[in-house]
């Protein structure tokens, strides 16, 4: 099970990249090469981030991507759901069908009061927040 996707990661990263640029543009080539992302990728992923109003872009010399809205704001629940829907540990799924005991299964209550969870933290987290995490670990005082 894996509760971040490629595409969700990759964005983060770029997020990330713009966020401690805040206030500027800056070319995918420059955000595919800093983060080791492929350049293609990339640039569909920043196209869908457009689409969704996180970041705008501008064309020409002095173009490239900018964050469009203030990092605090970017919260990494609506990240994820744009790259890969809302967090589910299970479908309730067997052989492409609807399980016929979801109604009573007392697992599936467990799984979603999980997922409710989950989706509280991820809600809680910024690219603000991450970006400030980020700080105080290359500073050093992530040891501490």
């Amino acid at each position: 099970m894996k509760v971040l996707t490629k595409h969700t990661d990759y964005a983060l990263r770029a997020l990330l990249v713009l966020g401690a640029r805040e206030g500027e543009y800056v070319s995918a080539k420059q955000i595919s090469e800093e983060q080791g992302i492929p350049y293609q990728f990339l640039r569909r992923i920043l196209q869908e981030l457009a689409k969704c109003g996180i970041v705008k872009t501008r064309e020409g010399a002095r173009g490239g991507v900018m964050l469009d809205r203030d990092p605090q704001s970017i919260r990494i629940r609506e990240v994820i759901e744009i790259f890969q829907g809302k967090v589910e540990l299970s479908e309730c799924m067997f052989r492409k069908q609807i399980c016929s005991n979801r109604a009573n299964c007392v697992l599936r209550h467990e799984i979603m009061r999980i997922e409710q969870m989950v989706n509280r933290e991820f809600e809680q987290i910024t690219i603000g927040k991450l970006l400030g995490d980020l700080k105080v670990l290359e500073n050093g005082q992530g040891n501490q």
